[in-house]
């Protein structure tokens, strides 16, 4: 049985430089550290919104499609 990846997530920015934003990641199957979907976001909702948006849902999408080509080669 095929395990089902992991949603898309938001997630606080780690990198300092941008202390108290937000980010969307998504977790890809085969690596260890997930791909960043967009910029950053200055709130957990501004995230969460554009996440759900069709932008967001396209944008993950095509992250998982091209994860997908490239490990499969």
């Amino acid at each position: 049985m095929k395990k089902k990846p992991q949603p898309a997530y938001v997630a606080e920015t780690r990198d300092t430089r941008f202390a108290g934003t937000f980010e969307v990641l998504v977790p890809i199957p085969g690596r260890n550290k997930p791909g960043r979907a967009a910029g950053n976001f200055p709130s957990q909702q501004a995230a969460e919104g554009w996440l759900h948006s069709d932008e967001g849902k396209e944008m993950v999408a095509d992250i998982l499609r091209d994860a997908e080509k490239t490990h499969s080669k």
